[in-house]
């Protein structure tokens, strides 16, 4: 994703300078935390996490935190550490309400015992009808890396959703146990996501009207030539990162070099798909 306006009422690390520079998220964190702390070593991958790039972006991580947005995303986190016997922390927030819970594979449930398939359509409130509380992102992100240095350190880590309505100021902690013996993933070690039998190419973005989508593949996207292609069709900006571009009718496409396209200005999945297959291809 790239730093856009409306994240920087919650998501503290970015600037106004990061949205008109239209910096991947990865990289604007990377400079800001180089600023804070030169010693520290980060390596921003600018890059879709999916069923055929999960495996090496994980490669070699002692443990997972989970700083994204949606339920296939963390279902596949969850396939591919229970898997390969690796920790990581799930976290959320919506609305006042911030949830974290601390895995450790064959240890504790996964996050496929509680919470199953995930919510669906029209069961629970949408980052679009309950909004986000920015002190609850907050809350949630300091639950995370609390669980996370304690698994970390080999401290009683895992097994418990911790939840705190920053509103209200409750909080709550509910044991989650071992792994469930009828748990598809961790109880019978069915891979769904991570075997492509599950998941989507499409997906719609939290609290945004926008669609990512996901194309070429494994291959790359050559935005120098694409941008060749778009210029006489609309507006096209690019940087290092990514391309922007805008038709005649004022939808805009974010394209990455990765294949994947963000399409901004609708929720429809087919609408975004087919206007990727015109202006970028298949």
């Amino acid at each position: 994703d790239l730093v856009e306006l409306s994240n920087l009422q919650r998501q503290a690390l970015f600037t106004e300078e990061d949205v008109a520079r239209a910096l991947p998220k990865a990289i604007a964190a990377t400079e800001h935390l180089a600023l804070i702390n030169h010693e520290v070593s980060v390596e921003p991958c600018v890059a879709d996490i999916h069923a055929g790039t999960v495996d090496a972006l994980l490669e070699g991580m002692e443990i997972v935190v989970d700083g994204t947005d949606n339920f296939d995303t963390r279902m596949l986190l969850n396939e591919a550490c229970v898997r390969d016997g690796r920790p990581w922390v799930y976290a959320a927030c919506l609305g006042s309400y911030a949830v974290c819970c601390g895995i450790r594979p064959g240890e504790t449930a996964c996050l496929r015992c509680f919470l199953e398939q995930g919510p669906g359509p029209g069961e629970v409130e949408t980052c679009e009808t309950a909004g986000i509380l920015g002190a609850a992102v907050h809350a949630a992100a300091a639950l995370e890396v609390g669980e996370a240095m304690r698994l970390l350190l080999g401290k009683p880590a895992g097994g418990v959703l911790s939840s705190l309505d920053v509103w209200t100021g409750e909080g709550a902690r509910v044991k989650v146990g071992g792994p469930h013996a009828g748990c598809p993933v961790c109880g019978e070690g069915r891979y769904d996501r991570l075997e492509r039998r599950e998941g989507s190419e499409e997906v719609v973005l939290c609290g945004r009207d926008a669609v990512q989508v996901r194309t070429l593949g494994e291959g790359r996207l050559d935005l120098e030539s694409l941008a060749e292609r778009l210029e006489p069709l609309g507006d096209v900006e690019r940087n290092p990162f990514l391309l922007r571009f805008r038709d005649p009718e004022g939808r805009r496409l974010v394209c990455f070099e990765d294949g994947r396209v963000l399409v901004t200005g609708t929720r429809d999945t087919a609408t975004a798909r087919s206007l990727v297959a015109r202006y970028v291809g298949s």
